[in-house]
């Protein structure tokens, strides 16, 4: 019931929609099919849409990918000061102090014996990788992101703020909270600004009915019943893979 809540938004951290980025973004969301690139990279004006259909891995949060991977567009991802200074502190954790341990841990691994049978150097190095990952993905974003005021106005929905909307489709109330792309956790209904939902209420009122579009074929009202002006909380941790 959540996926429309779910933002695409990560995969613009990526740049254009090539095979490459493709790559990057099933590593990572462990999408069935992805090690099928093949299609998609013999048809590079595909959209990624189109290649998760032919790989059998199209999931509902696909739906709104299309965005992303048009011809020629530029990439970037609106965060905060606090997004940039969150992202700086993990790099310097995992480049200072975990990067080191992660590096022995592969080193004493190693001289267990047979690389080809030995499980715990195919972990360590796995966990070294990841770390890497995690730091280039990390650079990446603060390389191409367009810093952002938080400040709204009042009465007006904005950057985390609190809301109480009725999902028409689902026949329910929701708590949600409009976040940047790096604090998004759909669990705690914490929404980017960036996927539908959160483009659909950003500027709008109490008692506004508001279209969220998600793709061609689907769409729903949301009824917004509340609304509580919120701060960039540094308490707020940023997303993990």
């Amino acid at each position: 019931h959540f996926f429309e809540l779910h933002s695409a938004s990560r995969l613009a951290a990526f740049g254009r929609c090539d095979a490459r980025c493709v790559r990057r973004v099933f590593s990572e969301a462990h999408v069935p099919g992805k090690n099928d690139f093949t299609l998609f990279a013999a048809t590079g004006r595909r959209t990624l849409r189109g290649f998760l259909t032919s790989c059998g891995g199209l999931t509902p949060a696909a739906l709104f990918f299309d965005e992303y991977s048009r011809e020629g567009s530029t990439m970037y991802d609106e965060l905060t000061a606090v997004d940039i200074q969150k992202m700086r502190e993990e790099i310097a954790y995992r480049t200072q102090v975990l990067r080191p341990k992660l590096i022995e841990d592969v080193q004493t691994a190693r001289a267990f014996g047979d690389l080809s049978e030995n499980f715990e150097y195919k972990c360590a190095k796995q966990e070294k990788n990841r770390n890497d990952s995690r730091i280039r993905y990390l650079e990446r974003m603060i390389r191409t992101a367009k810093v952002i005021d938080p400040a709204s106005q009042s009465g007006v929905v904005g950057l985390f703020d609190k809301l109480v909307v009725f999902n028409e489709k689902l026949g329910r109330e929701m708590e949600l909270q409009v976040v940047t792309t790096l604090r998004q956790d759909t669990s705690r209904g914490r929404i980017s600004k960036e996927s539908p939902v959160g483009r659909a209420l950003l500027g709008r009122r109490v008692g506004d009915r508001v279209l969220v579009k998600v793709g061609e074929d689907l769409s729903y009202y949301l009824q917004i019943r509340s609304l509580e002006k919120g701060e960039d909380d540094a308490s707020m941790e940023i997303s993990r893979y």
